[in-house]
């Protein structure tokens, strides 16, 4: 069933108990019965007689921003009808057809008299509280609206694309660069991923309470998709194997570079990155990192090193010799620069060798030892493959339309793609492949991989790792970093942190243009903010000359 089906099964089902519930206070309000079982005209009606703005309706049925009016909708209606205290609005929103249902079928119940005239001061009172949550409420709806319609704030917790994104830069992202997706859970708590709060066990999202309601769900959909991610784009998706989260779009979302689009071949040789055979372009606001062990004679002044160069992640140990140092990702520059310090015996790149597979092992139950239970997440992809991030591939992207060979040495590179992103059944019986339960030595991809790779490429979880990421988790790209906090996060595998400060040079600037010299959008910060809070001052003063002309 496709998505504006579904949805449309979902409006009717939610009109009929819309009208099951209240098609006797709609009669009450002299209007006919089955207008309560209309869609969108049902609160159309209830918006009117309640005097708020008529428009409001449209929001009624809208995946996520839908139940919060519904819900405003229902209690103003109940409130028409003298349902006005505490535990009625509760009721409201928490039962809201049976709520409406037992005062739609009572004998007793008739419309309030809203004359201002006859009100007590406490009503009066009480009705200017109801304006103002009423303001909030709609201020709310309106900035879920642009999170979940327009634009995402994201922020970067780790180093994986250092320098182009720093760690603790706050991003907006277009959600229409690439199309829209349609929101796939519309039953969700605004603002929020995936869970609520760290519930259970500190750092295990798989026991915290979840955002969403899973049970209510829309398939994958993508309006007005015009383009698609690029080589070199800078791209926000959602993670593939968040194994937590079943909806796509309630997956972790990372930011990386994809570095080879679909029926591209990508590989690395040595830690340097090659598609179709070429080296990678790198662009202007690109710095190529890579991985160095330096080993000192006595300790380097890392702090001093970070008023110079920016924070630069490093593990440190001590030795009988000296010191020991891992820098995570330094530049050509950077790295000339500390082998050059009096301290440095001796510096080389970290090259991990050729033909080794990163394969990591979970631990145990007890923690004491390791199992023969692959840690996926954290080894190279495919499993069965020799290759490592430094040595990896060549391996062609799959494009919609690609005719892929299944055998025992292929599907560990496409049993996800078949199985999880395009929803068949697999198995794997006797040497045999069954594809929705009949067997089979090959397979048509359904949808455009891409290949996601950190900037930082030795310092970054990226689709070395988990693998291809579909196009349907691609949410969008990047717009500009709207704050740049250093120090924000802490980074757990390096032995020294970043000081805080605010990073100014970096606010309103646009992250996706490749460029070195961003363009800045203080401008626009300075639009809003004026808008903002002049509106309301203009407004006031155009009301006050409207009352002084009446008098």
């Amino acid at each position: 069933m496709n998505y504006f089906l579904t949805y449309t099964v979902y409006v009717l089902i939610l009109s009929v108990l819309m009208g099951i519930s209240t098609w006797k206070l709609f009669k009450k309000l002299g209007y006919n019965p089955l207008f309560a079982f209309i869609p969108f005209y049902n609160y159309f009606i209830i918006l009117k007689e309640t005097k708020h703005p008529k428009w409001w309706a449209i929001l009624s049925y809208l995946p996520i921003v839908g139940p919060i009016m519904m819900t405003v909708f229902h209690i103003y209606l109940m409130k028409k009808f003298g349902k006005s205290l505490f535990q009625h609005q509760l009721l409201t929103a928490i039962l809201p057809f049976i709520y409406m249902a037992t005062v739609n079928y009572s004998k007793n119940v008739e419309l309030e008299d809203e004359n201002e005239l006859f009100l007590t001061d406490e009503e009066k009172n009480a009705k200017k509280k109801d304006s103002f949550i009423g303001s909030i409420t709609f201020a709310v709806v309106f900035a879920t609206i642009i999170h979940v319609f327009v634009t995402q704030p994201f922020g970067i917790p780790t180093g994986s694309m250092e320098r182009t994104l720093l760690v603790g830069d706050f991003l907006f992202v277009n959600k229409w660069s690439y199309g829209y997706r349609m929101p796939m859970r519309p039953l969700a708590i605004p603002f929020l991923q995936g869970t609520i709060m760290d519930t259970g066990q500190p750092g295990n999202p798989k026991d915290d309470p979840k955002s969403y309601v899973d049970g209510v769900a829309l398939p994958y959909s993508r309006i007005l998709q015009f383009n698609k991610p690029q080589r070199n784009d800078v791209v926000v998706f959602n993670y593939p194997q968040d194994s937590v989260h079943t909806a796509i779009d309630r997956k972790d979302p990372y930011v990386k570079r994809c570095v080879a689009a679909a029926g591209d071949t990508f590989e690395m040789r040595a830690g340097r990155l090659f598609v179709n055979g070429q080296p990678e372009k790198v662009l202007g606001d690109q710095e190529v990192q890579h991985r160095y062990m330096v080993t000192t004679g006595s300790q380097l002044d890392i702090p001093g090193l970070y008023n110079t160069n920016g924070f630069l992640p490093v593990q440190e140990q001590q030795t009988d010799k000296g010191f020991v140092y891992w820098f995570q990702g330094l530049t050509d520059q950077t790295a000339a620069e500390i082998k050059q310090l009096p301290q440095v015996i001796d510096m080389k790149e970290d090259v991990l060798e050729k033909g080794v597979g990163a394969i990591s092992y979970k631990l145990n139950a007890d923690k004491t030892d390791y199992t023969k239970s692959i840690d996926t997440t954290q080894s190279i992809f495919p499993i069965n493959k020799p290759w490592n991030q430094d040595w990896y591939g060549p391996v062609r992207i799959p494009k919609k339309g690609d005719v892929v060979a299944l055998n025992q040495e292929s599907l560990p590179m496409y049993q996800w793609i078949i199985s999880e992103y395009e929803h068949n059944s697999l198995e794997n019986k006797n040497g045999k492949i069954f594809v929705n339960g009949k067997e089979t030595n090959q397979y048509t991809i359904k949808q455009d991989y891409y290949m996601m790779v950190g900037d930082n490429r030795d310092a970054s979880l990226d689709a070395r790792f988990f693998g291809f990421v579909p196009e349907e988790n691609i949410v969008g790209k990047p717009m500009f970093t709207w704050m740049s906090l250093q120090g924000a996060f802490k980074d757990a595998s390096s032995s020294y942190q970043a000081p805080f400060k605010v990073r100014w040079d970096r606010m309103f600037k646009a992250t996706n243009t490749g460029e070195a010299n961003k363009t800045s959008y203080w401008w626009i910060a300075a639009m809003i903010l004026i808008l903002f809070f002049g509106w309301e001052y203009f407004m006031k003063l155009f009301k006050k000359k409207n009352t002084e002309e009446e008098l």
